[in-house]
């Protein structure tokens, strides 16, 4: 984990998770608090050692990777913690994670896991859209949906700490396909991004640069050629054919290998997302067939 200086006041926690932090008057900010506790007390050593205050922290977005080092911050510094409404109620309540990607049902033990359920933690405050105060920081919350619900950049004296509205180019490698809820508020967010003044820009995995705009249309190019692709599998079978189906095929077009049930439900939330954004475009329907549920193409 390394300590980046972006201005006098904007700073940032790089390794595989951002961690963003500001510091003004006396006063110290974190945006995200990382994975776990491990990751979040190798910040905290950071800021002791440099003699650094820390206060408040602000979660872009209901992730575990994004807001599991939370619960550690408030038992052990008592922090305020901020976070937008329906973040929120995710953070507050946070087997809905897991609940959610199982259909709505309750989780099997597999997917009761930190990667998947941060450990819940009361937030103090909630973030609205636009500009907000927190001691004596004042920052523009700016909405940037797609990846979760409710996620949100935070713009603060002109640095963007954007978290996963798009991702860094290796993360993108890495991924093959990112962790999506919706297709076409991914495109919009993506879209907005290039359009935000700002001194530099750093996602939540990935690194700080100041022009990121090839970097964003990278990522909007790779949506697009995702939801192709995935439409070709579809038109394979003019009759239809299960989303089961569709799933092994797209995963095993992009050469993905799926380890454990966690990550196959999390490629199914993408493939969901892409499949749905094509319904919106009529180029696919979502029936019934004998009692199974069939996408079939236009």
């Amino acid at each position: 984990m390394k300590f980046q200086k972006f201005t006098e006041h904007c700073f940032a926690f790089t390794g595989a998770v951002t961690i963003g932090y500001c510091v003004k008057e006396g006063k110290g900010l974190l945006i995200d608090s990382g994975l776990d506790d491990s990751a979040v007390k190798k910040v905290v050593r950071m800021l002791e050692g440099e003699g650094l205050p820390l206060d408040y922290c602000v979660i872009t977005h209901a992730h575990a990777d994004h807001f599991g080092g939370a619960h550690y911050l408030k038992k052990k510094y008592d922090i305020s913690l901020f976070a937008p409404k329906l973040e929120k109620a995710i953070i507050e309540n946070s087997i809905l994670e897991p609940i959610y990607l199982f259909n709505g049902a309750v989780p099997i033990k597999e997917l009761r896991n930190k990667f998947l359920e941060g450990p819940a933690v009361e937030v103090d405050g909630e973030l609205s859209t636009g500009e907000n105060s927190i001691g004596p920081f004042i920052f523009d919350a700016i909405d940037l949906p797609g990846h979760s619900h409710g996620q949100v950049g935070l713009l603060i004296e002109d640095i963007l700490y954007a978290a996963d509205s798009y991702f860094g180019r290796e993360t993108l490698k890495k991924h093959v396909i990112p962790f999506i809820i919706d297709a076409d508020q991914t495109l919009e967010s993506l879209e907005k991004l290039l359009h935000i003044p700002c001194k530099g820009a750093i996602p939540g995995h990935g690194s700080f640069e100041e022009d990121i705009t090839p970097t964003v249309k990278e990522n909007i190019e790779l949506h697009e050629g995702r939801m192709d692709s995935l439409l070709a599998v579809v038109n394979e079978c003019p009759n239809g054919q299960t989303l089961d189906l569709i799933m092994k095929k797209y995963l095993d077009l992009h050469t993905i290998t799926v380890l454990n049930v966690g990550q196959w439900l999390l490629f199914r939330a993408s493939v969901t997302a892409y499949l749905t954004s094509l319904e919106r475009k009529k180029l696919l329907s979502f029936l019934i067939q004998d009692n199974e549920l069939i996408i079939k193409p236009h």
